[in-house]
């Protein structure tokens, strides 16, 4: 499972079924030595574009996501948070479907209580963010392979427990439709989605996202997300 990406050759992370146990509705039914996906990180095309990324405190990177159910939970990523940026509000994170179709589900919580949470459909092309403060999880709902890349800032390490601890994300997506996780206190209404446009930012749908390298300048929210508070509030229609 080694990736050619501009001209090297890249080895994955692989998070296992076994990994995933903690967070799925079905754990019994899967065998924890099965792949769920796979975690190319921190790529480049050149050792110029190294450079500029690590200049602008930035990381790029692909997951392959094969299609596959755990008992009638489509496969997803662990779901986590991300901490505090600046301001008090969270790093944020773009996404890119490179080829097959995906669901972004992103929830947002206050005094442990979820007030938003989005599923938001995207296929290939699309750019996702994920604004300040929200926790996501990426699930296939397909039966063809999810390839996505994303940037994101190298300065933080994910947070992890708040998924552990509730059994995943607010809302399961099964063969049967969505399901409520009732290890919550409280579950919203689900909103869901398509990707919103984002053009209007600089990003472009036509553009494979990496090459925002070229004007990192467009990726400033990544590490700064209080100067960019009105973009993301637009985007999604929520307030901070």
């Amino acid at each position: 499972m080694e990736l050619r990406f501009g001209g090297r050759s890249f080895r994955p992370d692989i998070r296992y079924m076994g990994d995933l146990k903690k967070v799925l509705l079905y754990p019994e039914s899967v065998k924890d030595d099965v792949p769920a996906y796979y975690m190319y990180r921190d790529l480049y095309y050149s050792l110029r574009d190294r450079e500029i990324i690590k200049e602008n405190d930035l990381r790029y990177d692909i997951t392959v996501i094969p299609p596959a159910v755990a008992g009638k939970e489509y496969v997803k990523t662990h779901g986590h948070y991300h901490p505090v940026a600046e301001r008090g509000l969270s790093f944020p994170e773009i996404y890119e479907v490179l080829s097959g179709k995906a669901i972004f589900l992103i929830q947002r919580e206050e005094d442990g209580i979820v007030r938003d949470v989005f599923a938001i459909s995207a296929e290939a092309g699309d750019k996702v963010i994920i604004p300040p403060d929200f926790g996501h999880v990426t699930i296939n709902p397909s039966i063809k392979v999810l390839k996505m890349s994303n940037w994101v800032s190298r300065k933080f390490a994910s947070i992890y427990d708040p998924y552990i601890s509730r059994r995943g994300a607010c809302y399961y997506l099964t063969l049967e439709g969505w399901v409520d996780n009732g290890n919550y206190l409280q579950v919203p209404d689900l909103k869901e989605i398509k990707a919103p446009a984002i053009s209007k930012y600089g990003i472009k749908r036509s553009e494979e996202m990496y090459a925002l390298i070229k004007n990192p300048e467009k990726l400033n929210f990544l590490n700064y997300p209080s100067e960019h508070i009105d973009m993301f509030a637009r985007i999604y229609d929520i307030e901070y």
